[in-house]
């Protein structure tokens, strides 16, 4: 590691929603810096704290015994720089924040969050602020990196609730729906499927047809199959949904004029909602057309709660670690990513506002689909 004696304090905040592996890796960050003699302070409650300049200081008391610990020692919000709730009303901190850094007298504000983050940070990177990101979120959506901190925990968690409810759904002849985090993406739904032995399989990447994931559950009925489980992204939507967000969402994007921009915001929003009990909806729908009882399981924050798993351990000491060395070499805005093993700094302009979505020709797509799993396509 470098030895550059200009960085002297660092400040590290956690943004989004909670998960695990993020106290691991405070504690990477912090403990690396500090046998580098660079102080580091935590900012309370995400960007919140940092615009309210509420901070604690971290040193190795602190971040003593937090490695196993799930949730995050510093709090967390969604609060945005440039859209933040004060009281009862939606304010734009962003000066506020810059501010702060600089009366700090900050070299450098560690970001540990998911996609908004990543935006966030490039903001205030634009505002001048030298930040660096680390890749955190159950939902492995992140571009730019080959996995994120918390989504193998939240694999194992979904997986062994699957494992679960085999029991059951066998002992009762049933089909058992599973919703499975991952409003985007299918990561986490894809892989708690195949690891779960799920015998459909539905995700936002591949829009669905009722009447195919229902021929393939009445098929293993016909084969004396005594349950079916199906694993379902949150965000998974079938063809006619999937089309109608499409068409909107390109209207939206083509927008001459704020009127028409509006309206298909709205649109937009309608269908979200809709959207939303879309597994209740399927569930009532599995049971009517194939005759079979069924039940769904939601499983909720379940999946982003509780200590890290030890590969997310691993993955978020590295990623500290890296990113405390990437500061003493004098890297700026950037995101520490995982890429073929290896930790390293990629750009912020090249990821933020991108998303990591599953390739259809994934390999966990064809070993399903060559073990029978249907996709509803």
């Amino acid at each position: 590691m470098g030895s550059n004696a200009k960085r002297k304090l660092v400040g590290i905040l956690t943004s989004g929603g909670d998960c695990p592996g993020l106290n691991a890796t405070i504690r990477g960050v912090g403990k690396a810096l500090e046998r580098n003699g660079v102080r580091l302070v935590g900012f309370l409650d995400g960007f919140t704290g940092l615009a309210l300049d509420r901070y604690i200081e971290l040193d190795s008391s602190s971040l003593s015994g937090i490695l196993t610990v799930g949730g995050t020692i510093l709090g967390t919000s969604r609060n945005k720089p440039h859209k933040m709730l004060i009281g009862d009303k939606i304010v734009d901190m962003t000066d506020v924040i810059v501010e702060n850094y600089h009366k700090h007298d900050l070299d450098a504000l560690v970001c540990l969050g998911g996609g908004g983050t990543q935006k966030n940070a490039m903001r205030l990177a634009d505002a001048g602020l030298n930040v660096l990101t680390l890749p955190k979120t159950i939902d492995n959506d992140i571009y730019g990196t080959d996995v994120t901190f918390g989504f193998d925990t939240a694999l194992g968690i979904a997986t062994e609730a699957i494992d679960r409810l085999h029991s059951t759904a066998t002992s009762h002849h049933r089909v058992i729906v599973v919703e499975i985090m991952g409003h985007r993406v299918g990561w986490l739904a894809l892989g708690a499927g195949v690891a779960g032995g799920a015998d459909g399989i539905l995700i936002p990447e591949i829009p669905y047809e009722i009447d195919k994931l229902a021929e393939a559950l009445r098929e293993r009925a016909k084969m004396g199959k005594r349950f079916s489980i199906v694993a379902v992204a949150e965000g998974a939507m079938s063809v006619e949904m999937a089309e109608k967000v499409a068409k909107w969402a390109s209207k939206k994007e083509s927008a001459s004029d704020k009127a028409e921009k509006r309206k298909a915001s709205k649109k937009l929003k309608e269908f979200h909602e809709e959207h939303m009990s879309h597994t209740i909806d399927l569930t009532k729908e599995l049971e009517k057309r194939t005759g079979l009882e069924a039940r769904l399981s939601i499983l909720g924050h379940l999946q982003r709660g509780g200590i890290p798993s030890a590969a997310d351990r691993v993955l978020s000491t590295i990623l500290g670690a890296a990113c405390a060395e990437a500061i003493m070499d004098g890297v700026e805005n950037a995101m520490v990513a995982m890429r073929n093993g290896k930790a390293v700094p990629v750009p912020l302009k090249e990821i933020a506002g991108k998303i990591k979505f599953v390739p259809r020709e994934h390999q966990w797509i064809d070993a399903a689909r060559a073990l029978g799993v249907s996709f509803g396509d």
